[in-house]
């Protein structure tokens, strides 16, 4: 089992409210003792579960996430695909502004090399950028989230209003035809939002599983957008109402 399936696993285990000790996940994940409390230490920074002596059960948060090395390395060749299809909607030596999250990762990784100037809205992402002459990275002031290690907060969001350029790359928590572009928190969406005023083309990269859901606060609508990136499954309903919507979509 790779990590994220393990961690995967012992949230959903947790889930129902009971706990479980260190030997039920073991034979659990068929992973060895010391491997399980690695996965608990690394879950428990991220607040997706609750250690207790001996054992873990569920967060105290309902739908806490799994750390973000984790949630890269699932599904990470969908996302390598997702990256560089994102990343050839960029033009050498065009500006862009690029977001936090685990597909905004992948589309930094398809970047790296290449003569573009990136506003970068995680550590992440602009540690990946910068992997490799090429890229001009900045940055913008403020709060760092621990684990995710995106910019937040109200310095982030002014950064963004006060550059112009030639294409915003997005990721999303959610994204419906009919409940348009959705985050989990209003911090993400202010920013999300301000990436949409400040670009003259704005790509969204959303995995399969994103389209047709909806999370709490808004900061778009599809005609918002002037790209989709997705996949090929991804659900035939949503990919039309998006192309109704002017949306051009690329399939990786």
């Amino acid at each position: 089992m790779q990590r994220s399936e393990r961690q995967k696993a012992i949230i959903q285990a947790v889930s129902t409210g009971g706990t479980l000790g260190v030997d039920d996940l073991r034979r659990l994940t068929g992973a060895s003792a010391v491997t399980v409390r690695r996965d608990l230490a690394e879950l428990a920074a991220a607040g997706a579960v609750t250690r207790t002596h001996g054992g873990v059960r569920r967060a105290a948060k309902r739908g806490a996430q799994m750390p973000f090395g984790s949630r890269f390395e699932a599904d990470l060749e969908l996302k390598s695909r997702l990256g560089a299809a994102a990343a050839a909607l960029v033009e050498d030596d065009e500006s862009l502004v690029l977001d936090n999250g685990t597909t905004c990762l992948a589309v930094a990784q398809a970047l790296a090399g290449r003569p573009v100037t990136v506003l970068a809205l995680s550590l992440h992402g602009a540690a990946a950028l910068a992997a490799r002459p090429g890229v001009s990275v900045v940055v913008p002031g403020g709060p760092v989230e621990t684990d995710s290690l995106a910019l937040v907060g109200s310095d982030a969001v002014d950064a963004v209003r006060a550059v112009r350029v030639d294409v915003a790359v997005l990721g999303a928590c959610s994204a419906s035809v009919t409940d348009g572009l959705t985050s989990t928190t209003p911090e993400d969406a202010a920013i999300k939002r301000a990436c949409l005023e400040a670009a003259r083309r704005r790509v969204l990269v959303a995995t399969p599983d994103k389209l047709g859901r909806s999370s709490t606060f808004r900061f778009g609508a599809p005609s918002d957008l002037t790209h989709l990136v997705t996949t090929a499954d991804a659900p035939a309903e949503a990919l039309a109402g998006f192309r109704a919507a002017g949306v051009e979509v690329v399939l990786a």
